[in-house]
């Protein structure tokens, strides 16, 4: 499937108001495939507004502003993560975001 019309779909999907958290994770990560920052924290941030408890968001948006040399975005990604993630008792997750957020520089 190409990418115009991967990205056509996911934008369908997200166009409901019922939209379901997944569409939008997959709609982020869309974005952040093709290089498009500023779209896929838009629509994470939109994810986080609708579900803030969807903790895999958290771990995926911050290492994508880590790439971006964005790290002060990505501490708070990551932290909110981590409250997130012990929240619904996932302990996995809130190890995998304690330890990206320790690979941060001070």
């Amino acid at each position: 499937m190409s990418t115009s019309k991967r990205l056509g779909i996911l934008l369908k999907m997200t166009a409901s108001p019922q939209s379901e958290s997944f569409a939008w994770y997959a709609l982020a990560l869309e974005y952040r495939g093709l290089g498009r920052i500023d779209d896929a924290l838009a629509t994470f941030t939109e994810l986080r507004r609708r579900d803030p408890e969807y903790v895999p968001m958290y771990l995926m948006c911050g290492t994508m502003l880590t790439e971006s040399g964005r790290a002060a975005e990505a501490r708070e990604w990551f932290a909110s993560g981590v409250g997130a993630a012990a929240k619904k008792g996932d302990h996995h997750a809130a190890g995998e975001l304690e330890a990206a957020l320790a690979t941060l520089p001070q």
